[in-house]
C-alpha cells in the first residue's frame, strides 16, 4: 500500500508535467515508455494471487478446449473435479459458471490453446497493453503529443492489473481504443465492429453507442450485429444465448459502488444496473450533441458515469477509461486511477484470513472524498476564470 501511495503520487506528478509541455522531446518519450517496459517486466513475475480472476480465464479456456461450455459447468461440481489443474483448483466463486461475454471466452480459449498458463495469458495482456501504445502514438502524432501516451504507461493500475494480476479488461480496452481509431479515420465498418468485439469482452462500452450516431451506416451496425452473435455461436444451449452468472453478479456482488448502495434500498438491483447504463448512455450522448467533432476524451467520460453507479466498481474496470485519458479535461478520471488504490486493502484484509465484505468507511471518503474535491476545486477555477475574461472584455468595452 505504501509503495503503491508513492507509485500514485508521482504519476501524478509526471501527469503534471505532461499537461503543461505542449510535447516532450522523443528521446524523452523512449526512456519513459523504456521505464514502463522495466516494471511491466517485474509485475509479470509476480505470481498472481490465489483467487484472482485469472484462473478463472484458464479454467474456461481449457473447458472449450475439452468441449464443455463455461456458462453451463460448475467448477465446484464434482462431476467436473478430474478437470482441474493446480492452477484452477481455487479459482474464485467455484459455485457460479462463468459470467464472461463470448468475445472473452474466445480470447482465453485462444491463449490457453498456445500454452495453458496464467502466464500465458499475462504475456498476452501485456501484448496489448503494447498494442494500445503503438495506436496512441499514432493518434497523438502531431495533435496532443506523443509524450501524452505517458498517462496510459505510466498509470500505476496498468502494471498492476494487467501485467499483475492479468485482467481481461486490457483486451476489450484495446479493442475499443481501435474502433476509436477507426472512426477518426472513418473507416465506418471497422469502428463498428471495434466497438461490438469490444463489448463481446465486456458489455460496459455498450455505453458509448450515441458516439457512434451518424458516424457509421446502418449496414456497418448490422455488420457488428452479425459479428457479435457469430461469437456466441458455439455458447448456445438449446437455442438461446447463455448469460452464466452475469444475473447472480448483478443480484449479489457488492463492492465500492457508492450510488448503487445508496439506492440499494430503494429500488431492485435490476432497475439499478439499467439505471447505470442510462447515465453512461445519457452521458454520450449530451458528448455526442455538444461537439460534432471526434474526440478520444469523449470515450472515457460515459464509461466512467456509468461505472460510477455501478455495484461494483474493482479497481481493473479504470483499465477501460486509461486509453482515452490524454487531455487535462480527463483529469478526474486519471485521478480517480490514483485514488481508486486505497480499496486494495481489501485483498490484504484477505490474507489476514478475514472474509469478503463491505470497505471500511475511511477507504471510499478518500477515494470519492479526493474526487468531489478536486472537482470543487476545478470547478472554482472555472468560474473564476470566466468571470476575470467577462470582467477583462467589460473594461475593453
Amino acid at each position: 500500500m505504501a509503495s503503491l501511495t508513492l507509485a500514485g503520487i508521482a504519476y501524478l506528478l509526471a501527469i503534471r508535467e505532461c499537461f503543461g509541455a505542449p510535447t516532450f522531446p522523443r528521446r524523452v518519450v523512449v526512456i519513459g515508455l523504456v521505464l514502463a517496459a522495466v516494471w511491466h517486466i517485474e509485475f509479470l513475475r509476480v505470481p498472481p494471487g490465489a483467487d484472482d480472476d485469472i484462473h478463472r480465464y484458464v479454467w474456461d479456456g481449457r473447458l472449450q478446449r475439452l468441449g464443455y461450455n463455461p456458462y453451463l459447468v460448475v467448477p465446484s461440481d464434482p462431476a467436473v473435479k478430474e478437470l482441474h489443474t493446480p492452477e484452477t483448483r481455487n479459482l474464485n466463486n467455484p459455485d457460479l459458471p462463468s459470467p464472461y461475454p463470448a468475445g472473452a471466452q474466445l480470447f482465453f480459449r485462444a491463449v490457453t490453446a498456445i500454452h495453458e498458463s496464467t502466464f500465458a495469458l499475462k504475456v498476452a495482456f501485456v501484448l496489448c497493453e503494447l498494442a494500445i501504445i503503438l495506436v496512441l502514438l499514432d493518434l497523438l502524432r502531431g495533435k496532443k503529443g506523443a509524450h501524452m501516451v505517458l498517462a496510459f504507461a505510466w498509470n500505476p493500475l496498468l502494471a498492476i492489473e494487467s501485467a499483475g494480476s492479468g485482467h481481461i479488461d486490457i483486451v476489450g480496452a484495446l479493442l475499443l481504443l481501435v474502433s476509436a481509431a477507426a472512426l477518426a479515420r472513418r473507416w465506418r465498418a471497422t469502428a463498428a465492429v471495434g466497438l461490438g468485439l469490444a463489448v463481446a469482452v465486456k458489455f460496459l462500452p455498450v455505453v458509448l453507442l450515441p458516439l457512434y450516431w451518424k458516424r457509421v451506416r446502418i449496414r456497418d451496425a448490422a455488420l457488428a450485429a452479425a459479428v457479435v452473435a457469430l461469437l456466441y455461436v458455439p455458447f448456445l444451449d438449446h437455442g438461446r444465448i447463455p448469460i452464466g452468472s452475469l444475473g447472480a453478479y448483478v443480484q449479489g456482488f457488492r463492492f465500492n459502488g457508492p450510488v448503487f448502495a445508496a439506492l440499494d434500498y430503494v429500488a431492485p438491483p435490476q432497475l439499478l444496473a439499467g439505471l447505470a447504463v442510462l447515465v453512461g448512455l445519457v452521458t454520450a450522448t449530451w458528448l455526442r450533441s455538444a461537439a460534432s467533432e471526434w474526440s478520444l476524451n469523449a470515450f472515457a467520460w460515459p464509461m466512467a458515469a456509468s461505472l460510477l453507479c455501478a455495484p461494483v466498481v474493482f479497481p481493473w474496470y479504470l483499465l477501460w477509461l486509461l486509453p482515452f485519458v490524454t487531455s487535462a479535461s480527463t483529469l478526474l478520471i486519471i485521478l480517480w486511477t490514483v485514488s481508486i488504490s486505497p480499496t486494495y486493502i481489501m485483498w490484504h484484509f484477505r490474507t489476514l484470513g478475514r472474509p469478503w465484505g463491505a470497505l471500511p468507511g475511511w477507504v471510499m471518503l478518500l477515494e470519492y472524498g479526493c474526487l468531489a474535491a478536486a472537482g470543487a476545486i476545478l470547478t472554482l477555477r472555472r468560474m473564476t476564470r470566466s468571470a476575470t475574461l467577462q470582467c477583462g472584455a467589460s473594461q475593453v468595452d
